[in-house]
């Protein structure tokens, strides 16, 4: 398939919509509202999106802007790129606190690494990194470097980082066309891999921390957290009782390292039926939405275009913008 960039963006926000109006709804409420099935339907021409796709556009668009993909050229693109979406007038989608936070900071002249707010390990990160994992022609090391790096400007705990990396690296493996059935043990062996790499080119001295005593102390607690949520996918799929709400297996994902545990569990149910992979994630009684649309980028990263009504697209909001994106990166070599 040449359209799983497309894919993938798109089913992110797909899920984005499905699940903005079931965050912060407790788990019987949304069934009485939709079924066991949650919903699967968009609402609204155009259909609204949140924060989570609003800024996941900014760091794609920042992606393709950057002159080059390192960290002197990418990163001051992507703290204006941060800042715009600070600054506009459809920021009214009850954003994080600390993205607010970080982006007020950097909109006053801050340095990125003045800037983040070093103690939150919010999924607001990873929510919006998915477009690193479908960029053509990225090595390793840049992937992973800029996964982080878009993490570190208003998350710096090393679980943040470390959740972003993992987030980008699951949208790899499965436009590459890993099995959705391998995903859990290839990110348990990124986990073991990655548990002491830091990306100094990329965070400079971001690990001096008080009480850190190294970087490889640093990213391990990240990665081992990450870990530990994704055997819990393992364990919660292995026990084959699917029924109930899915934060009682994975977490509610308000934190990054849950926020993809759940995305994974709920995708990785069924994920040969994206839209009710889309259901399944917005009937959560977490964070609904950010569990959502990570749950569609990886659905539509692994199924391309097809894994989505036709008539979705054309309802979506920003669909013009997602198109761009993902023209621009469908049918790359990737490695």
């Amino acid at each position: 398939m040449t359209d799983r960039a497309s894919g993938s963006l798109f089913g992110l926000a797909y899920g984005d919509s499905l699940g903005r109006p079931t965050e912060f709804q407790d788990y019987g409420s949304i069934v009485e509202t939709y079924g066991v099935g949650g919903p699967q339907e968009l609402t609204g021409d155009p259909a609204r999106v949140t924060d989570d796709t609003q800024m996941a556009l900014a760091v794609g668009e920042a992606l393709l802007e950057a002159a080059a993909v390192t960290p002197e050229s990418l990163a001051p693109v992507l703290c204006r790129h941060f800042v715009a979406w600070l600054k506009s007038p459809d920021n009214t989608r009850s954003p994080g606190m600390t993205c607010l936070h970080a982006c007020v900071a950097l909109a006053g002249g801050a340095s990125w690494r003045e800037a983040t707010q070093i103690g939150s390990k919010g999924c607001g990160a990873n929510m919006r990194v998915t477009p690193v994992g479908l960029i053509p022609g990225l090595g390793d090391e840049q992937r992973a470097g800029v996964a982080q790096l878009q993490s570190a400007l208003t998350h710096g705990h090393p679980t943040a980082l470390a959740a972003s990396e993992l987030t980008s690296y699951a949208i790899f493996v499965l436009v590459n066309g890993l099995a959705p059935a391998q995903l859990p043990g290839v990110l348990l062996e990124r986990c073991a891999e990655q548990r002491t790499r830091y990306h100094a080119d990329w965070l400079g001295d971001l690990w001096r921390q008080p009480g850190v005593s190294s970087p490889k102390m640093f990213m391990a607690h990240g990665w081992d957290e990450c870990a530990d949520a994704v055997q819990r996918v393992v364990d919660a799929l292995g026990r084959r009782r699917f029924e109930g709400d899915p934060c009682r297996a994975t977490g509610a994902g308000w934190v990054a390292e849950e926020a993809l545990a759940t995305a994974l569990y709920c995708y990785l149910i069924s994920p040969e039926e994206p839209v009710a992979v889309l259901g399944r994630a917005a009937a959560t009684s977490g964070d609904s939405d950010s569990i959502a649309c990570l749950a569609g980028g990886l659905a539509g990263a692994a199924l391309g275009m097809a894994a989505w009504p036709v008539s979705w697209q054309k309802r979506i909001e920003y669909g013009d913008r997602l198109a761009r994106l993902g023209q621009a990166w469908d049918g790359g070599a990737l490695r």
